[in-house]
């Protein structure tokens, strides 16, 4: 295949802390879109696709190279795939069963995305597939028994198609051996001005949710939905992401921002989201999604420490990331979506990320 031609292609990009090799896939499809995606972690490295001149810009942070993803200190997740539970759990333990699982406190008190040594630094084994709608990666992980403190062995199964329609469908399935609790995800960093121009508070949000589930200042839930009318939170129309960002606000307060989770509307089925819209470039993203709940993060950790690609610092608010998932702490919660998967069943899900500009 020709380098720039539709399709499917792989290359190395260097080797994981145990020695074993990487490899970079790059996904075409027939209008030039991009996609570029690392074995290790299942990293969405880079995505191309044009302004509304037609110019292409990758609107994804990361990095040139595979050694920074290494280090949660220069890649705090960018572009990874999470698990086995994204976002948080209290206290780093809960019980299923009747049995309490201890977990790594790897953020202040409680567990986050997975672990110290979670989804996102494993390396998958890659398989490129040519599906009928676009250039495909299926990526796959055998989480062990205990690994991370999580029971039951897990076999995870994540496609990536970059598709004619110039739309990045993510397809996750999952099954076990023992009864343990999952949320997978994926925690890319958007920014469409294109190479990270600048910040992304004139990115216009829209997101279709009524209720937030609110936090304590661990950022964990307290059980309770929040509706979002009258707050910060209320992005039912097209606002700006830095428009209420800085309100005094309690729940802004805990996050520093926003970094919450948004009750989607809709159902069971593949529904609306979110739409992400960048004035300036023309460039936007419609998020699809079969889960019930999207986390909405303002970057509000990213403080120019970080240099990514091309050299560029990620400042604060450099990006916005667009989780879908199941509720944090769901093990938690009775009332909440459950996020137990047993033996014989099969968890899937499926994200859309759709790609226009304006």
């Amino acid at each position: 295949m020709a380098q720039n031609e539709p399709g499917i292609t792989a290359r190395p990009w260097g080797t994981a802390p145990d020695g074993r090799p990487i490899t970079l896939y790059t996904l075409r499809n027939r209008h030039g879109l991009q996609a570029d995606i690392m074995d290790f972690g299942g990293v969405v490295v880079r995505l191309l696709t044009p302004d509304r001149e037609g110019r292409p810009g990758d609107i994804v942070l990361g990095h040139d190279q595979a050694g920074p993803y290494f280090d949660p200190g220069t890649s705090p997740y960018f572009g990874a795939l999470i698990g086995r539970y994204g976002n948080r759990i209290a206290g780093g333990s809960f019980t299923l069963d009747e049995k309490t699982y201890r977990l790594a406190r790897n953020n202040g008190p409680n567990a986050l995305h997975g672990g110290e040594r979670g989804f996102h630094l494993r390396l998958w084994q890659g398989r490129p597939l040519t599906a009928e709608d676009g250039p495909a990666l299926e990526l796959s992980y055998l989480s062990p028994d205990g690994e991370e403190g999580y029971p039951g062995t897990l076999l995870v199964r994540v496609t990536y198609t970059l598709t004619q329609g110039d739309a990045l469908r993510i397809d996750y399935e999952a099954t076990t051996d023992a009864p343990t609790v999952l949320n997978l995800t994926n925690h890319t960093y958007w920014n469409l001005s294109g190479d990270a121009r600048r910040d992304i508070l004139g990115h216009e949000l829209t997101v279709q949710a009524d209720h937030i589930t609110p936090v304590d200042e661990t950022l964990i839930p307290t059980g309770e939905l929040l509706a979002v009318g009258g707050t910060p939170f209320d992005f039912r129309q097209g606002t700006a992401v830095g428009a209420r960002v800085n309100q005094d606000d309690e729940q802004l307060g805990f996050a520093g921002g926003y970094d919450h989770n948004f009750v989607l509307r809709g159902g069971e089925g593949l529904k609306a989201a979110a739409t992400l819209h960048d004035p300036a470039s023309g460039r936007r993203v419609e998020v699809f999604t079969t889960q019930p709940g999207m986390q909405v993060y303002s970057g509000n950790f990213l403080d120019g420490s970080i240099v990514g690609k091309g050299g560029r610092r990620y400042g604060h608010r450099w990006a916005v990331c667009l989780e879908t998932q199941h509720f944090p702490d769901s093990p938690h919660w009775p009332g909440f979506p459950s996020t137990v998967l047993r033996p014989g069943e099969r968890f899937t899900s499926r994200t859309v990320y759709a790609f226009s500009a304006d």
